[in-house]
């Protein structure tokens, strides 16, 4: 499995499942460039371990739900590794905050939206028409898309299921030239439960997995990096679950 002398943008690459990503791509041999947000110290940490090892990354700061930062991100990405990008993982994305459709406003509903679905739509549509034949889309979609969440994600969970179906639709539409296949994580050892979840939750469910643990940010990075490759050259259009065996589909 390798991506040498290939570009990959990662968004939402500055922590967690993200900056994983970023390292087991730059592994592989890709050139990656590095979307965050807020998290400034990973994605520059990344950049400068990447380059200690003889790779190469950048880091820049953008909101994906803004079109002038998904342009200056596919532009910047070209100016520094080529004209063609060759696989996209599209990271960012969370639940903001646990509400019940009671607690919750128009403003909320449409924020988690825009944050998992419009910028996959967003990035998508950007960095499509550079994408070569071979290329891969790899959106990171959630097991809340399947089972509706838990308490107080109903627009997180909605939101993820739309992604689920934009990776089927877009593996329609793109395929041959670019395969999509989505990651379905469960529970996983992010800030996104570390903020967002009980700890006496997370025991629970982890231990009511045949795997009896929680899943690790490199778990997933290690199939990202599969999808990313030619090594899945037969799959597309698969939202595919990373959950220890919590979930069957």
């Amino acid at each position: 499995m390798t991506l040498k002398g290939k570009t990959a943008i990662v968004t939402g690459g500055g922590r967690d499942i993200g900056r994983a990503c970023v390292m087991r791509l730059a592994e592989e041999g890709a050139s990656v460039a590095i979307n965050y947000h807020s998290s400034d110290a990973g994605a520059e940490s990344a950049v400068a371990e990447i380059e200690a090892a003889g790779g190469k990354a950048f880091a820049l700061k953008g909101d994906m739900t803004d079109q002038t930062d998904v342009t200056r991100l596919v532009r910047e990405t070209q100016a520094r590794f080529g004209e063609s990008i060759h696989a996209l993982v599209h990271v960012t994305g969370g639940l903001v905050a646990r509400k019940t459709i009671g607690e919750m406003d128009l403003e909320h509903w449409n924020k988690v939206m825009d944050l998992n679905t419009t910028s996959l739509f967003m990035i998508v549509k950007a960095v499509e028409p550079f994408m070569p034949e071979g290329s891969a889309i790899v959106p990171i979609a959630s097991q809340a898309g399947r089972d509706g969440g838990g308490p107080g994600a109903v627009a997180y969970a909605t939101s993820k299921g739309a992604v689920m179906t934009m990776t089927r639709g877009m593996a329609k539409e793109f395929g041959p030239r670019i395969r999509v296949n989505a990651l379905c994580p469960g529970m996983i050892d992010t800030d996104f439960h570390n903020i967002f979840t009980r700890p006496e939750v997370r025991t629970i469910v982890a231990n009511a997995s045949p795997l009896k643990r929680e899943g690790t940010s490199e778990d997933c990075a290690n199939l990202v990096a599969f999808l990313a490759s030619d090594q899945s050259a037969f799959m597309t259009g698969a939202c595919v679950d990373i959950n220890g065996g919590m979930l069957f589909s």
